[in-house]
């Protein structure tokens, strides 16, 4: 048998993710009971620490609750949940306190009266100003704050370096009801597997944009959460409608730098190599489309014309007023010799964010009772069919704080585990072939990038479907015969999160929102939208 692995009871809520999601929840928990959280790389490695742009709120009082709320029923296409839209643009203002209060910086100015208030930008699909930022660097800020906070709290212990195998779940060990006892995970840096078990459980992990060759997020993005969710038996919901943002730096050493929406709201202008502006032909409201909309132009110019990337020209403003609002960008650009102040960005669209997810309700529960889900990883409503822009992070404090408060209450009358299974390694061995794990990963990502990208057919889908279930086969056998590495547990949860989108884009017979394929081109408004939805059991959608 395995060597005894030490089973860590001595926590009553494990959070999976060291995003906004997951440190928020911590936070607000962490008072009240124990809490572990468990990074895959260092605490601060995650997508929250790379997003520009900022946090949605109504803080103006030229904007209102009702504006924000058309706006992002409006960038939804017809399958943003009200009540889940209505429930978070309510709380936007307290949640943007909380952060305040949390230590986070955002970029103030003085108004008509001297009075110091929030300066706020304005991006695509929003009507109004009401983008809340740390100059362009807002998700730096709140990553930093939230990560401080929570190492100097007694109550919080973080694991970094830790990757999770699996969940845990009672039917899995012949017990009753269904619910998560335990994890297993691999200490990235020990090289061991421990069995850690807890009361609660919630997943942070972020998004799975990694499932494409070209992605604006870091390379932690690859679908665990949604696959660990899977694997347990939760539905996922609405994974076809993968966000490109349409720009991001091109260039060989940018590494897939992004190019913030900010950059659009205050004025800049995307062109043909040639100068020649073209969003007035795709939009009435130019560059300040919604970004399914903006990706599906840009790709449409890229391929028409045979050209490898489009612009972005602020140069028009002044040197001050960029170097004021775009430090980040600016210094990013410089050091790869664009000046901003004086020469378009070359730019290209690349996945961004992950608008489907698990199935979660107003208070972040999914389909097991004591399992939750909180911010990219989720499926809440809120962003239908395709998200609007700083609308995420929001989202992520709102749904930390409805989980917060359900799992205090419920936290009491959920049983501690007495045992777990220990992990078993008896039977598998060193990898003498990692190269098929770096072949593999090569590989789904470059057909996802080719046949279910901004643009799908059913013949691509068909194809990606065909190479995804020669990909699984491999990827189970190579799993079953070696032990585990981080690299592989990644390319496993890919590969499920890659067959999701795949499904749930082949069940969508029309184009809404981010899903967009030549042979529905239009959306089907027969009949009203519906959600897809898939369920482990059986594969088939359940509306």
């Amino acid at each position: 048998m395995s060597e005894s692995n030490n089973i860590q009871q001595n926590y009553d809520v494990l959070i999976i993710g060291s995003g906004a999601a997951g440190l928020s929840l911590a936070l607000k928990l962490a008072d009240h009971t124990r809490i572990a959280i468990l990074s895959k790389f260092t605490v601060s490695e995650g997508s929250t620490a790379y997003a520009q742009g900022g946090i949605s709120a109504v803080l103006d009082a030229q904007d209102s609750l009702e504006s924000h709320i058309a706006d992002t029923l409006d960038a939804g296409a017809g399958l943003c949940d009200p009540e889940i839209v209505k429930l978070t643009v309510t709380h936007g203002k307290e949640s943007i306190e909380w952060l305040k209060n949390q230590g986070v910086a955002f970029t103030e100015e003085q108004s008509s009266s001297g009075e110091r208030q929030f300066h706020l930008n304005r991006e695509g699909g929003h009507s109004h100003r009401r983008i809340v930022h740390t100059a362009d660097a807002t998700g730096k800020a709140v990553s930093e704050s939230l990560v401080s906070r929570a190492k100097q709290h007694p109550n919080i212990t973080i694991f970094e370096h830790h990757n999770v195998i699996d969940l845990i779940t009672t039917p899995k060990c012949g017990q009753a009801p269904d619910r998560v006892i335990g994890a297993y995970v691999l200490d990235v840096k020990a090289g061991k597997v421990k069995s850690i078990a807890a009361r609660i459980f919630a997943l942070a992990t972020g998004g799975a944009s990694k499932v494409y060759l070209y992605s604006t997020n870091p390379q932690i993005a690859t679908g665990d959460g949604i696959a660990l969710a899977w694997r347990a038996g939760c539905r996922i919901g609405n994974m076809e409608f993968m966000q490109f943002h349409p720009t991001c730096l091109y260039h060989p050493l940018g590494r897939s730098f992004l190019i913030s929406e900010a950059v659009r709201g205050e004025g800049g202008k995307l062109i043909l190599p040639d100068g020649t502006r073209f969003m007035a032909r795709f939009d009435k409201r130019e560059e300040l489309a919604p970004r399914d909309i903006v990706a599906r132009a840009i790709d449409h110019e890229i391929k028409k014309r045979g050209i490898d990337c489009v612009y972005l020209d602020i140069s028009h403003k002044s040197s001050s007023f960029i170097l004021e609002h775009f430090p980040n960008i600016y210094e990013t650009c410089l050091k790869l010799g664009i000046d901003i102040t004086k020469q378009p960005i070359p730019v290209v669209p690349a996945a961004h964010y992950t608008c489907g997810g698990i199935v979660t309700d107003q208070n972040a529960r999914t389909d097991i009772s004591n399992l939750y889900a909180v911010g990219e990883v989720a499926f809440t409503g809120l962003h239908g069919a395709n998200r609007m822009a700083s609308n995420s992070l929001l989202e992520c404090l709102v749904f930390a704080e409805q989980a917060s408060r359900d799992i205090l209450k419920k936290l009491a009358a959920t049983p501690a585990v007495v045992a777990i299974p220990e992990w078993d390694e008896s039977k598998v061995g060193d990898s003498d072939e990692e190269v098929v794990v770096s072949h593999n990963w090569n590989e789904l990502r470059n057909f996802m990038w080719d046949y279910v990208g901004i643009v799908r057919t059913d013949k691509r889908l068909s194809r990606a479907m065909r190479r995804i279930e020669l990909l699984k086969s491999e990827i189970t056998e190579y799993y079953s015969h070696f032990r585990v590495t981080s690299d592989l547990l990644e390319l496993r949860n890919l590969v499920i999160v890659a067959e999701l989108i795949i499904r749930c884009a082949q069940q969508r017979k029309e184009s809404r929102g981010l899903h967009y394929t030549l042979d529905y081109p239009e959306a089907d408004n027969t009949k009203p939208a519906v959600n897809t939805l898939l369920t482990p059991d059986n594969l088939l959608p359940r509306n």
